[in-house]
């Protein structure tokens, strides 16, 4: 009887990793698909999407990608008004479920997952209520796993194959709240600079 097959939608190659291997454990025929406009900037995009490739490469399963959707203007402008967290990861994430169901069912697939179920940091709980939601509204099958047990499995082998991991989640937002406590003591450490020193310099 032949696998039946899975469209995965892949948030980044290191969360593939063991889902894929697991999902090939329960004797899925795994297909990757790679559709990701939140991650920005774009060169941040295209080193996600090539590790995303080198990972499907590895594991055996065809990748494909949806880069049409990558538009950082339309993506700010659809996340205003819910651009901070919980809200706004809540609505990026299910955006991606919401767009892989509406995907395998254009291309004939019956199963649907995703590796945010992987992370540790993404609203886990959230992901699988909506994963739920769109298989009955779109008479599809949501394949449902707990990855984050197998997280630290999935960091070793990223590692150990030299693939590329990411230092924020994917949105501009991300990255600010990933970087802030350096501007905010490079901010205070000119707050402690002395006055008179500086009125010397303006001055000069």
């Amino acid at each position: 009887m032949p696998a039946e097959k899975l469209l995965l939608h892949v948030c980044c190659g290191p969360c593939s990793i063991m889902t894929v291997k697991r999902l090939h454990d329960d004797g899925y025929d795994v297909t990757a698909w790679y559709m990701n406009p939140n991650i920005q900037p774009l060169a941040e995009y295209l080193r996600r999407r090539e590790a995303a490739g080198e990972c499907a490469e590895r594991l055996g399963v065809p990748i494909l990608y949806e880069d049409e959707t990558w538009d950082i203007t339309a993506w700010l402008r659809a996340a205003y008004g819910q651009d901070e967290a919980p809200a706004r990861c809540h609505w990026c994430c299910a955006s991606r479920v919401q767009a892989a169901f509406d995907k395998a069912l254009a291309l004939g697939f019956e199963n649907v997952s995703t590796s945010l179920l992987y992370s540790k940091y993404q609203p886990h709980d959230y992901i699988a209520e909506i994963g739920r939601r769109c298989a009955e509204d779109k008479k599809l099958t949501f394949v449902y796993r707990d990855f984050r047990a197998y997280w630290q499995d999935g960091i070793d082998i990223s590692k150990e194959w030299g693939i590329y991991r990411q230092p924020y989640c994917g949105c501009v937002y991300s990255e600010s709240d990933r970087y802030a406590r350096k501007l905010q003591k490079l901010i205070r450490a000119g707050q402690s600079t002395d006055p008179g020193r500086e009125e010397s310099a303006l001055g000069a």
